[in-house]
């Protein structure tokens, strides 16, 4: 198959350069910005709609995460050698995925309005805010579209045997843009998209994932005394 050089542009040259700028960016904001290094909670100002909007979100982000990790980087051989067949395995993804993206749309949804029309929070959201709560949302509301349209209300697309295949060779040296090129155009926004999101990640609140207090799990208990007057 021939490749132009418009899909090498997008489908080769834009993702390493998004990864580059990922891994180094995020080496320079832990050298310079150590302090900065943070999700800048904003609950002392509002909390009423964070109660809700922040688990829904998080849970949403983290199902969904989960279900491109196993949709992009593990085979269709592997899941059929274990006995899950492309039927059980596109119905699953369907729905599992369906209910992690509903949540996390509108988890992302009351965090945005939440922004927008409390002038306290408006007031501290800064200039990496304005580019990254735009860019999440659109990378959300791209992927929930192009599956409720191809995979809940269209005919069915298999993703893994064209945008699967493209993931994986990029990690492995030996990119195959051809493979994405022939995806529907929602699959291949949603794949842009996210890429531009992986280039701004280390100049955002983003960054606070890679700091999840784990050793609270198995740090010592505090012992708290009662000071005798």
């Amino acid at each position: 198959m021939n490749t132009s050089g418009a899909d090498l542009l997008l489908w080769v040259a834009v993702p390493y350069i998004c990864l580059a700028v990922f891994a180094v960016g995020h080496v320079w904001r832990y050298r310079h910005d150590q302090f900065g290094w943070t999700s800048r909670t904003s609950q002392l100002l509002e909390h009423r709609w964070l109660r809700w909007g922040s688990p829904l979100f998080h849970l949403g982000a983290f199902l969904v995460i989960a279900g491109h990790a196993a949709g992009l980087a593990v085979p269709a051989s592997w899941t059929e050698a274990v006995g899950v067949d492309e039927h059980a395995y596109h119905t699953t993804a369907v729905w599992a995925g369906s209910f992690a993206g509903a949540a996390m749309v509108v988890g992302l949804g009351m965090l945005c309005a939440r922004r927008l029309l409390s002038r306290r929070i408006r007031l501290r959201t800064d200039r990496s805010d304005k580019v990254l709560f735009p860019l999440l949302s659109a990378t959300v509301l791209l992927g929930i579209t192009a599956t409720a349209a191809h995979n809940v209300f269209g005919a069915g697309y298999d993703y893994r045997s064209t945008v699967s295949v493209w993931f994986r060779g990029l990690f492995t040296l030996s990119p195959e843009p051809g493979a994405i090129a022939g995806a529907p155009l929602l699959f291949q926004l949603h794949a842009l998209s996210a890429c531009l999101l992986f280039a701004a990640w280390p100049f955002t609140r983003l960054v606070h994932v890679w700091s999840a207090p784990v050793g609270y799990l198995v740090r010592p208990y505090l012992v708290y005394r009662r000071r005798t007057v």
